[in-house]
């Protein structure tokens, strides 16, 4: 055997026997009497020491060693004269009565080390090495360990996990489709799959009632921190549920992975539930942030009629209290302007209120507004001496989210989003439609399947384009620490409901027939009522893990435009290639 042990297992215990260990070399300091040799697997380090009764061929291979090479060491476990508490095996080491090169290595392009000298292209070009660091092993460790625990929980519940295709039709609404010419069916193409949802709904049909998958969705959209390309999903539907349902199994499955994972239980009998309407007039997201405060304060009906055009001409005026920030200076404030009036938080300016020690008003509308119209709007948002209302208006939506932006860079900045606590919530009742201007026509806000909630059925199905705006959905988002973690909803069993949907997305009957007829022919053979959830399996690990980004817990990831850096994908394709798939690649106009 190459080896008998790990470079993380031995300990004291173990003084006095024989063991071969096999890994790569982290250092080598060469004392002259002595050299010690760090000996890193992906289990942990283990000291090998080369001491001054060693035979010379041994010390001669201990002086030839150099950064990663591959070695493979039997020598005596003994117990360290200084020992080192910040290793696990620091207790121990090896005194080598042999040394063999199983492989040398050049110098690597950066420290292969807890904290790296590479920079993020270094690393994602050199991924393999970058994955023999130890947060990167943690994080593929936690990657596993998750998945295991998802897998027995959903067993345990009576789950078959299932596979669906990877290459299917390619179909309108949502993101745009990866796509897969066919060379046995020149000319036409399949997609990959931006998720398993139509097929999981025919296993329903066809009888599955518990159902879930581990599975690769792949959108070809723009890209940030928590979005990849290619990406997993825990996908999961039952039949015959209604919405607690769903809720109930899942919340239990989130309820162990966090107890078997960080050890945090919740106090409360089950997670609260927020309506979207709710999520957006208080924190202005559908995933809102609940650990901490800053709720919106709709001010729009207090400050009009005073000549201040900002606030006279705005259709919502919103604020935040941020507590203890009373001693911000001039250059703090103007920092939150610059914030506020970045591109992707659209807002024009900030009007602030500061409540000084002695309980009086301070604010940038001096001129405008009485101390007495401070002094209530201070009451009314529970302002307490020391705490600053940050004020913005305009459209509303748009102010919303400006707010939102706002709100998450203050408690941000007040150290209120921590990455160990965490505050799960069920967002639920989302609007079923989203109107665009710019087209002039409905899109799903979900997917095209979602079922419109049972006493919205009226609007649905009459004639009037407003009502339909004001459906809602049977569908619901797991959100933690103002991340959507997973998203799902009851299905569309009945196809004349689907129908109606098709209808009012802008399909004709021939146009849906042609891209879903298969769903709809499945529903004429006894559809079961039924609904599932997708969990992003990333984005779940970047939340156990206490990271912001999903790269570390994903193998090979893209980066922000969408490129492998490592194989150097996507690439051309060869002439022959395009010309066996009868396919012409155009020149990019200059």
């Amino acid at each position: 055997m190459f080896r008998t042990a790990t470079c993380g297992e031995l300990r004291l215990a173990d003084a006095d026997k024989q063991v071969t260990l096999a890994g790569w070399v982290q250092k080598v300091r060469n004392l002259g009497a002595m050299i010690f040799i760090d000996l890193r697997d992906r289990y942990g380090i283990t000291q090998i020491t080369v001491d001054e009764h060693a035979a010379a061929e041994v010390k001669a291979v201990a002086e030839s060693l150099g950064r990663e090479y591959v070695v493979q060491v039997t020598g005596w476990v003994a117990e360290r004269s200084a020992k080192n508490p910040k290793m696990e095996t620091g207790e121990v080491e090896i005194l080598a009565e042999a040394i063999r090169v199983l492989n040398v290595s050049e110098v690597p392009p950066f420290t292969i080390e807890e904290n790296s000298d590479g920079g993020d292209d270094l690393r994602m070009k050199y991924r393999y090495l970058d994955l023999r660091r130890a947060p990167l092993q943690r994080a593929m460790m936690l990657r596993h360990r998750l998945a295991q625990q998802v897998r027995r929980y959903l067993d345990e519940k009576g789950f078959m996990e299932i596979e669906t295709p990877y290459l299917i039709k390619s179909t309108p609404e949502g993101a745009r489709d990866f796509v897969v010419p066919s060379r046995m069916n020149l000319g036409e193409f399949y997609a990959l799959p931006q998720s398993p949802q139509t097929f999981k709904q025919l296993l329903m049909v066809s009888g599955y009632d518990r159902y879930f998958q581990i599975v690769r969705c792949f959108r070809d959209e723009d890209l940030r921190a928590d979005r990849q390309p290619e990406f997993t999903q825990v996908d999961c539907e039952m039949a015959f549920v209604e919405r607690e349902d769903v809720l109930e199994v899942f919340e239990g499955m989130m309820r162990t992975m966090f107890a078997q994972t960080l050890g945090v239980t919740f106090e409360s009998d089950r997670f609260p539930r927020m309506s979207w309407t709710e999520a957006m007039e208080r924190y202005g997201s559908d995933k809102p942030d609940i650990r901490f405060g800053m709720e919106f304060n709709d001010m729009t009906a207090w400050v009009k009629g005073h000549d201040f055009v900002v606030f006279d001409g705005a259709e919502y005026v919103g604020g935040i209290c941020v507590p203890g920030c009373a001693s911000y200076t001039r250059k703090q404030l103007d920092g939150l302007t610059e914030f506020v009036k970045r591109p992707q938080v659209g807002a024009k300016g900030l009007v602030y209120v500061r409540r000084e020690a002695d309980g009086s008003y301070k604010s940038s509308v001096d001129k405008f507004y009485a101390q007495e119209d401070l002094a209530a709007w201070g009451e009314r948002v529970g302002m307490q001496p020391g705490d600053l209302l940050l004020i913005l208006a305009g459209a509303k939506k748009q102010t919303l989210a400006a707010l939102c932006a706002l709100r998450l860079e203050m408690g941000d900045r007040l150290g209120l989003r921590p990455h160990d606590t965490f505050a799960p919530l069920w967002v639920v009742d989302f609007p079923l439609l989203e109107w665009d201007d710019e087209t002039q026509r409905y899109y799903a806000m979900h997917h095209p399947f979602t079922s419109p909630k049972t006493e919205d059925m009226e609007k649905f199905f009459s004639g009037d384009m407003r009502a339909l705006g004001d459906v809602r959905a049977e569908a619901y988002d797991f959100v933690v620490n103002g991340v959507e973690v997973g998203g799902g909803s009851i299905r569309i069993h009945d196809g004349e409901v689907q129908s109606r949907m098709f209808e009012v997305l802008g399909f004709t009957p021939e146009e849906a027939q042609a891209q879903f007829g298969f769903l709809l022919g499945a529903f004429k053979y006894g559809a079961p009522p039924h609904g599932g959830i997708a969990f992003g399996f990333d984005r779940m690990c970047s939340l156990f893990g206490g990271s912001d980004s999903i790269r570390d817990f994903i193998a090979f990831p893209k980066n922000n435009s969408g490129r492998d850096m490592m194989i150097d994908a996507p690439s051309p394709l060869a002439a022959s290639q395009l010309d066996e798939l009868q396919i012409a690649v155009a020149k990019p106009e200059a």
